[in-house]
């Protein structure tokens, strides 16, 4: 089986989430959006892969908005397309941030700025803890969805829905992947502005990062497994 990773900037590595399809048996195939050249200007061309060639597709976060076509609309609405011929073609879907929201907006929802940002370690208030759990979860978006027609809410917070299912497709809002390592990479690159004017000390929530990798790790492999065999159905 085959697992498409679609990162869409050059520092988002899909860590712990693609370790447990892995674990799984599957091949990992990653590809990504905008490259670090472009990473300022980043409204590029790209060609989304044939879909029909994997088992399921992961598309990940990214520090634009899913509803913002003037900034990079050249690669997101030809893969809102993608996604939605995806789903059609009962092609699995698992999205996480961005690309959750890009499939709430492609399966006829919509995303939109929220009324704040939600970035850290966050509890999530879920209706099937079996499939996801309270958390805590790392969360770093500014934007919400509303859910498609026909998808089943699982998780909200008080800020946003967190995740929902519809066919075998699911998104989350938050980042099931992130890691110290990653979190690091984020601030190496824009991230310390934002912490910041969020009112965060950087160094105290890396920290707090690596204190919970292990756990998190672990949350996110029970997250997959219950993904795949629930909801994708392929284990």
């Amino acid at each position: 089986m085959r697992a498409l990773f679609l990162q869409h900037d050059h520092v988002s590595p899909p860590g712990p989430v693609a370790e447990a399809f892995s674990r799984r048996g599957f091949d990992i195939v990653e590809a990504v959006v905008v490259p670090q050249e472009s990473y300022l200007t980043p409204n590029v061309s790209f060609e989304h892969p044939d879909a029909s060639q994997f088992d399921v597709l992961v598309p990940m976060g990214a520090p634009w908005g899913a509803w913002d076509d003037a900034s990079v609309g050249n690669w997101l609405l030809p893969e809102l397309k993608w996604l939605a011929g995806a789903h059609a073609a009962d092609i699995p879907i698992f999205g996480i941030c961005f690309g959750g929201q890009s499939l709430a907006r492609a399966l006829g929802g919509s995303v939109a700025p929220g009324p704040k940002a939600e970035i850290g370690w966050h509890v999530v208030h879920s209706d099937d803890t079996t499939l996801v759990p309270h958390g805590p979860w790392f969360q770093w978006h500014y934007d919400r969805w509303t859910l498609p027609p026909g998808a089943t809410e699982i998780a909200r917070s008080s800020v946003a829905s967190q995740a929902f299912t519809i066919g075998r497709t699911m998104g989350v809002q938050f980042h099931p992947e992130v890691t110290s390592h990653t979190l690091q990479l984020w601030c190496d690159t824009d991230g310390i502005p934002a912490l910041e004017k969020d009112g965060q000390d950087p160094a105290a929530l890396l920290a707090m990062t690596k204190t919970f990798d292990a756990d998190a790790a672990q949350r996110a492999d029970a997250l997959v497994e219950a993904y795949l065999r629930r909801v994708a159905r392929l284990i």
